[in-house]
């Protein structure tokens, strides 16, 4: 920079002289003033210069830093997009599913529903063809009645056995031989015999020890009646003891005792299909 300014000057001297004027000591002084305002005015561009090229760098570092930000953040957005796709796929997929599964259960409800009312309905048949072929006893104590969907025939011990008995006398004999004429027209229902007695203690019974003792016993008859002699089918067939304790009501007079000493005959429909069907 020094240089500079002496050359400018050597050259305005030179200038001066190569004129054949001779400066006046204001002229020199003036130009002398002239020579600082370039000098400033040179250093005052250097350094706006620097500071330029000082912003123009920083300028292209930012721009840089952006391209490369822009870049990430369209790798992002890419990969956000391709995920949405495939959730979207994703999710239709599950849809489509559900409703399949969704139809294919309403298609089995209304096939469960359609074999429940098929079963109601032959339940209701069925009773009332007992209730017809066992009309004659119903005045001994020979009640037929649906719970629970199943037709229970229930016979007082009187109008089966002589009290104390296992043995079926002649009037229960011909009320089972009826009822075996029905059931064997019914291949597709279950016949579980149950034995009921009283609360009472047994006395003087032999080899019957108990209630228990006696209510099983009497369910057996029963079932060996319907197998043996009228040729129901045994595979059908079920013989249970429950005691004294299902009463259909309390121990504490002899009418009530008497309705406790039962035998049920409880007739339900096979539920293969329906089984099968709630397995899938």
């Amino acid at each position: 920079m020094k240089k500079i300014s002496l050359f400018l000057f050597v050259g305005l001297f030179a200038s001066a002289f190569s004129s054949c004027v001779v400066l006046s000591p204001q002229k020199y002084k003036t130009l002398l003033a002239k020579q600082d305002s370039l000098n400033k005015g040179w250093n005052e561009s250097q350094l706006m210069n620097e500071s330029l090229e000082s912003l123009i760098a920083k300028l292209r570092k930012d721009t840089s830093g952006l391209n490369g930000s822009l870049s990430d953040l369209k790798g992002r957005y890419s990969e956000m997009d391709n995920n949405y796709t495939k959730l979207r796929s994703n999710s239709s997929n599950e849809i489509n599913k559900l409703s399949a599964d969704l139809k294919k259960r309403e298609q089995r409800l209304k096939e469960v529903e359609e074999i429940l009312r098929k079963r109601d309905e032959a339940t209701n048949q069925l009773k009332e063809k007992l209730q017809q072929a066992l009309l004659g006893f119903t005045q001994n104590g020979l009640t037929v009645e649906i719970r629970n969907g199943k037709v229970y025939v229930s016979l007082m011990d009187k109008l089966l056995f002589p009290s104390g008995s296992i043995i079926i006398d002649e009037k229960g004999k011909q009320a089972l031989s009826q009822l075996a004429d029905v059931l064997k027209q019914q291949p597709e229902i279950n016949i579980a015999v149950e034995g009921h007695t009283d609360s009472q203690k047994i006395t003087n019974l032999g080899q019957i020890k108990d209630n228990w003792d006696l209510s099983v016993l009497r369910s057996t008859s029963v079932v060996r009646y319907l197998t043996e002699v009228s040729k129901v089918e045994a595979v059908r067939m079920t013989a249970t003891g429950k005691g004294q304790f299902q009463p259909l009501g309390p121990n504490t007079s002899a009418e009530s005792r008497s309705k406790n000493r039962r035998i049920e005959i409880v007739l339900s429909p096979k539920l293969d299909e329906l089984y099968n069907l709630i397995k899938q």
